[in-house]
């Protein structure tokens, strides 16, 4: 069907010359590429995402949730892989310790099982430099359950996807690029017919610039003197300019002109005082928080603690940085100048990203604990910066357009009832942060 309808765009294209003959079949090979690639995906049995499900919970927990707490309270010093980072790689834990009891006692007091003389945990503890695990009293035994079936979940290998005729997706690649070799050949015969046309067409554009090159010699020679009509040209050009000059209507239109863009300038100039957008200072120890929040996936809230309490997120204190540096990379160069900090007794000078102006109040509690605004809402996705920049204006008009787009979540909140009902009398819209104060002066002025 694909060469059919091939052929007959082509007999169609025909009435508009060869080129757009050729221009159109490009067209619709390309087209019958993608077409072919989805046919023969759909004959594969689906999607290669739905081919790597996890392996179902092993020991009857929740592994979504299991996930959240992993990522909440156990990242920061563990892998689910067999690396190690602050504490030992996951993988396997069930299998290479004394059981699920076992472990559900280490994780809420490491230490008393360690003082109770326990030979594996008196091991794990020398063996990692004897840094002391947090202890987590408040996790249920189906918390510790979940997180453990998400760590067998996600140290499993992924399924392969079988088709419906129970032949394995990955002896159909062969196939399909087996039915992709003509389309490739009849691509490449378009492409260098194409190229001949083009060459053909360069040497027809060369022939007419040589024919009219010879035709205006004549106009060339009056520029070194001869004259057409009692003037030489070059004076008739010159007398032209000179008119064009003096002209008052011409000269008060470019006056008028330049007046407006100089005021333009000036206008928008006077808009972008005090902004700082896109400024990336250079730190003094070369912190990435592509790798940290990135690729070790550190929660935010572990570094920057007062996010969830005060206004200020506050910059880390060396000692939350030594919780991993005391055992990791302790001989690199930039680890060592947070060695150097602390036995001169010094602060760490790094140098402020985003600032407001004094005049304006923000807090980030209020935001992230009560409002539920992610970091990424005002900082980007800052999990994918090497070097920390301003990705926002932080100006008074963005502040008030998110707060006349964000909708209050107010579920499973008293404190909103009586709004909402409120609200709802006046119109069916949601109850945006607008609604509710988030345009008077004095929420963000003293």
């Amino acid at each position: 069907m694909y060469y059919n309808s091939l052929n007959k765009s082509l007999k169609m294209s025909r009435l508009s010359g060869f080129c757009g003959a050729l221009a159109l079949s490009l067209t619709l090979l390309l087209n019958g590429g993608q077409v072919n690639a989805q046919d023969s995906a759909a004959a594969a049995g689906g999607s290669p995402a739905a081919a790597a499900a996890p392996a179902p919970a092993s020991g009857g927990g929740d592994v979504e949730k299991g996930k959240g707490l992993f990522s909440n309270n156990c990242a920061q010093c563990h892998a689910v892989t067999a690396e190690a980072l602050v504490g030992p790689g996951l993988k396997g834990v069930r299998q290479r310790t004394p059981g699920d009891d076992w472990l559900k006692k280490w994780i809420r007091n490491s230490s008393a099982v360690i003082a109770s003389g326990d030979a594996y945990a008196v091991g794990v503890f020398n063996k990692y430099n004897k840094i002391q695990m947090s202890s987590f009293p408040n996790l249920t035994d189906d918390d510790i359950t979940s997180i453990l079936d998400y760590i067998d979940s996600a140290g499993a290998p992924a399924k392969a996807a079988v088709a419906d005729t129970g032949t394995p997706a990955p002896g159909n690649s062969t196939a399909q690029s087996g039915d992709s070799g003509s389309p490739s050949s009849l691509f490449t015969f378009v492409l260098i017919a194409l190229l001949v046309v083009m060459l053909l067409v360069l040497g027809v554009l060369l022939v007419i610039v040589t024919i009219l090159s010879k035709a205006v010699q004549p106009s060339a020679a009056t520029l070194e003197g001869t004259t057409v009509g009692g003037n030489t040209l070059v004076d008739r050009l010159r007398t032209g300019l000179s008119n064009t000059v003096n002209n008052p209507i011409i000269r008060s239109v470019v006056v008028w002109l330049f007046v407006l863009v100089v005021a333009k300038a000036v206008i928008d100039g006077s808009f972008s005082v005090g902004i700082q957008q896109g400024y990336a200072p250079k730190q003094p120890i070369q912190y990435s928080h592509k790798l940290h929040a990135g690729q070790y996936k550190i929660d935010c809230n572990y570094c920057h603690t007062g996010v969830n309490k005060g206004k200020s997120a506050t910059i880390p204190a060396a000692n939350i940085c030594m919780n991993c540096h005391g055992v990791i990379k302790k001989e690199s160069p930039e680890i060592q100048k947070i060695y150097a900090a602390i036995e001169q007794n010094r602060p760490i000078e790094w140098i402020r990203v985003h600032n407001l102006p004094d005049l304006a109040y923000f807090n980030h509690a209020q935001h992230v604990n009560v409002g539920n605004v992610q970091c990424q809402t005002c900082h980007g996705e800052i999990e994918k910066m090497e070097v920390v920049e301003q990705r926002s204006s932080l100006t008074m008009g963005w502040c008030i357009d998110c707060h006349r787009k964000t909708e209050v979540n107010t579920k499973d909140n008293a404190y909103y009832d009586k709004l909402v009902a409120l609200h709802r009398k006046e119109t069916k819209e949601p109850l945006k942060v607008a609604n509710i104060g988030g345009l008077e002066c004095s929420k963000c002025h003293y």
